[in-house]
C-alpha cells in the first residue's frame, strides 16, 4: 500500500502533459519533414496551419491545429525548450488537467485573435506558450504574498516585456496571436484556479471567464466578417 501511493504521488508530480505535448509536436514536425519540409507551404496547409480564408469557409479546426505546427527547426527547438521549462514548472502549480486545458485554451484564443487581426498564414505553440506566461501573470496577482511566485511572476513579466518588444521590431511574428494567447492564458487561469497553491476569489473566476468567452466570440465573429 505505501508503495503505491509513492508511486502515485510521484506519478502526480511528473509532467506529463508536458512531455507529451512536446513528443507529440516533435513527431509532427517530423511528419512534415517527411512530408515535403516543414518550411513548404504546401505541407503546412495540409497540416493545419491558420489560414484564414479556409477558416472562413468552414475549417474551423484551423484555429487548433497551428499550435502543434512549426515552420523549420529552429522554431520548434526554441519553442520546445521554452514550452518544457515552463511547463513543468505550471504543470506542478495547476496539476495535469488544468495544464493541460491553459494550454489549449490559450492557443485557441491565441490563434483567434491572429484570424481576426493577421492575414497571413501562421503557425506554432508561441500562442499557447505566451498564454502559460500569462498564467503566470494570474499566479503573481493572486498570491502576490508569496515571495517565491511573486518573483517568478516578476521575472516571466519583463520576459514576456522582452519579447513583446522583440515582436514589434520583427518582421513576420505573429504578435496578435502572442497577446491573444498572453491574455486567454492569464483569463482560463483564473477560470481554472489553483487549489493546489490558495483560493481564488469566485468573483474573479466568473469575470474571467465572461471575459474570455465573450473576447473569444467577438475576434471569431469578427474574422469571419472580414
Amino acid at each position: 500500500m505505501a508503495n503505491f501511493k509513492y508511486r502515485l504521488r510521484n506519478l502526480n508530480q511528473t509532467p506529463y502533459m508536458t512531455t507529451g505535448l512536446v513528443v507529440i509536436m516533435v513527431l509532427v514536425f517530423v511528419a512534415m519533414t517527411l512530408a515535403g519540409g516543414s518550411t513548404s507551404l504546401n505541407v503546412l496547409v495540409a497540416f493545419g496551419a491558420k489560414v484564414n480564408p479556409l477558416i472562413q469557409q468552414g475549417q474551423w479546426w484551423r484555429l487548433i491545429t497551428p499550435m502543434f505546427l512549426h515552420i523549420g527547426f529552429t522554431h520548434i527547438f526554441l519553442n520546445m525548450v521554452t514550452l518544457y521549462f515552463v511547463g513543468t514548472q505550471l504543470e506542478a502549480a495547476f496539476g495535469h488537467a488544468r495544464f493541460l486545458i491553459i494550454f489549449l485554451v490559450a492557443g485557441i484564443g491565441g490563434n483567434v485573435a491572429s484570424f481576426c487581426f493577421l492575414n497571413s498564414l501562421s503557425a506554432g505553440a508561441s500562442t499557447a506558450i505566451f498564454g502559460l506566461f500569462g498564467a503566470f501573470m494570474m499566479l503573481g496577482e493572486s498570491f502576490w504574498q508569496n515571495p517565491i511566485i511573486r518573483q517568478l511572476a516578476r521575472t516571466f513579466l519583463a520576459f514576456v516585456v522582452m519579447n513583446i518588444a522583440f515582436d514589434l521590431f520583427t518582421p513576420g511574428i505573429d504578435l496578435a496571436g502572442h497577446l491573444g494567447g498572453l491574455i486567454a492564458g492569464f483569463l482560463v487561469a483564473y477560470t481554472v484556479g489553483v487549489p493546489q497553491i490558495g483560493r481564488v476569489s469566485v468573483t474573479k473566476r466568473v469575470v474571467a471567464t465572461v471575459v474570455l468567452i465573450l473576447g473569444l466570440v467577438w475576434l471569431y465573429l469578427h474574422g469571419m466578417a472580414q
